[in-house]
């Protein structure tokens, strides 16, 4: 049963990969799909940011805005994910700490 999960769970993502492997996809095609993951993410990160807790905050109590502000400015500057995830981490806990 675990083995036929765990094939039934692996197809639809090792398929893809074994087809598409054997083919060059055209230049366009390329460029295009090339958006998709910053998109999802840029998708993923603003509601995490916008909606922390399921209905969307603008409001100077959400944590999350301003702790995307100083970390936006460090990725943009350093252009290093570390820089950028320490930034964000120091803020969210320093934002935490002093006004809870």
């Amino acid at each position: 049963m675990i083995v036929g999960v765990a094939l039934v769970s692996m197809a639809p993502r090792l398929l893809p990969v074994a087809f598409f492997s054997r083919f060059r996809m055209p230049a366009w095609l390329e460029k295009w799909l090339s958006y998709v993951a910053p998109a999802v993410l840029g998708a993923l990160t603003a509601v995490s940011i916008l909606a922390p807790a399921g209905t969307i905050d603008l409001g100077p109590g959400n944590l999350y805005i301003w702790a995307s502000l100083p970390t936006l400015v460090v990725g943009l500057k350093s252009k290093s994910i570390f820089f950028t995830l320490m930034a964000g981490i120091l803020t969210m806990a320093l934002l935490v700490h002093f006004m809870g």
